[in-house]
């Protein structure tokens, strides 16, 4: 029997203007001071506060199929790999499942498919004419302990080879001395090497000691172009959390405030449930609202997501749950 139709998942791509970032002004965020008990009582009561199930959850979670980077950065990274990703990012759910759904025609597809430098030219050679863009991790990722100069060449030459985004990581001794004009120049300087690529800016929450210095910090990469501002490589000991997010989501939305720019927001590293996507969908439903709920302005950073809410999405459509090997990742 058919289902609901889901037709909130489907995403109609909107011209948003690009952070162009304004001039360095510390006087800005310098009083910025983070209540750490208040943002982790704030992030505790979200999966208590709203409930999302049926038809309804089935929605959402197709949502964040659309939302989702599809990510592969392991050091037995092959051509193949990247193949079966690709094609996968672009048939993320199952046919019959989505035909169940009434969504066969939604043309549903992942946000973006995010590789390391070597591989880009195989992701474009395997997306063809997708149109799904191509992520590129650079500046020496995970750790960024490379020089500027090879940072701003490795964006060049991810650019050139097709990446229509880089993730870049920041030298996380900046933010650790509280150097923050050294912070914006790092940053400013990679966005102008991205061109026209879109920049999104790893912090590496994990490794940044205060959620004060979080905000800090995102507040100097919005203010030095970042078109999204990211928590986490995936590398670290700690990756995304909520309390997290709240604050940079927070710091996005002041300065969304203060400069009428509209700056993404990507959680990276441990996302692995379809109930943990539900948490960061509410969480920028909440705080940024309905206009951020959508790849322009939000993506998953991810790899063994997308299998886990296709598992639930099956569940939804049989009201059976089927053993997860039944849905790869790619």
């Amino acid at each position: 029997m058919a289902k609901t139709k889901q037709k909130k998942a489907v995403h109609k791509p909107v011209e948003i203007p690009r952070n162009d970032g304004i001039p360095f002004d510390a006087t800005i965020f310098e009083g910025i001071h983070i209540n750490r008990s208040a943002v982790e009582r704030r992030a505790a009561t979200l999966t208590k506060r709203r409930s999302v199930k049926k038809q309804w959850q089935a929605a959402w979670l197709l949502k964040a199929v659309s939302c989702i980077d599809l990510t592969t950065l392991a050091g037995d990274d092959t051509r193949s790999n990247v193949y079966r990703l690709c094609a996968k990012a672009k048939s993320p759910v199952r046919q019959d499942l989505l035909e169940a759904m009434e969504m066969a025609n939604a043309k549903l597809t992942v946000g973006a498919v995010c590789v390391y430098h070597n591989l880009i030219p195989d992701a474009v050679d395997a997306l063809g004419q997708s149109n799904i863009p191509i992520a590129a991790v650079s500046t020496g990722f995970p750790a960024g302990q490379i020089g500027l100069e090879e940072k701003l060449k490795q964006i060049e030459l991810s650019v050139a080879a097709g990446a229509k985004e880089i993730d870049i990581v920041v030298s996380r001794a900046l933010v650790l001395n509280s150097d923050w004009k050294g912070l914006y120049d790092e940053v400013a300087a990679c966005r102008k090497a991205c061109g026209d690529a879109h920049m999104k800016t790893i912090l590496a929450t994990g490794e940044i000691p205060t959620y004060t210095k979080v905000a800090k910090a995102s507040w100097v990469s919005m203010m030095a172009g970042s078109d999204f501002i990211k928590t986490s490589t995936g590398k670290e000991s700690v990756n995304a959390t909520i309390p997290v997010s709240l604050v940079m989501i927070r710091a996005i939305r002041e300065y969304h405030e203060l400069t009428r720019y509209k700056v993404g927001f990507k959680p990276a590293g441990g996302i692995r449930q379809a109930k943990q996507a539900l948490q960061w969908l509410i969480l920028i439903k909440e705080e940024l609202g309905d206009e951020w709920l959508n790849p322009d302005l939000f993506r998953f950073g991810a790899s063994s997501l997308l299998g886990d809410i296709e598992r639930q999405l099956e569940h939804y459509v049989t009201g059976r749950y089927s053993a997860s090997y039944r849905h790869p990742m790619a």
